[in-house]
């Protein structure tokens, strides 16, 4: 009994995945230009320079305002890592500020309030 010699056809037409290296969004680095910890609040700035140009960049402009780096890492599907270097640019540009996080003499509430948005956080991932 002969095989049929039809070649193999996905049955969908769905387009082939993509995978794209983490160091080729950005460039070789790493490690972020500025201290970021995943935790620390980003603001975005309104009177920033122009708007990035590369849309990996935009992406996470549009979502960061008064989130944690964390949550930006969730939210736009990429790695923490990644997300860390590419903020440390946008806050070099201007374009975000981030946030002390806590401090010796922070209190209760801020350090209740930094549980409760870690656990939002993580609720989305």
């Amino acid at each position: 009994m002969a095989l049929p010699t039809q070649a193999w056809e996905p049955e969908d037409d769905a387009p082939a995945a993509r995978v794209v290296r983490p160091y080729t969004l950005t460039g070789g680095r790493t490690a972020p230009k500025v201290p970021l910890p995943v935790e620390a609040t980003l603001r975005r700035q309104g009177n920033g320079p122009e708007s990035p140009v590369d849309a990996n960049l935009a992406r996470i402009l549009e979502v960061c305002d008064r989130r944690s780096v964390a949550e930006v890492s969730a939210l736009v599907s990429m790695p923490i890592g990644v997300v860390r270097v590419l903020l440390g640019d946008l806050v070099e540009q201007g374009h975000v500020r981030a946030q002390a996080t806590l401090t010796a003499d922070s209190s209760q509430d801020e350090r209740r309030e930094l549980i409760e948005r870690t656990l939002r956080g993580l609720r989305t991932l």
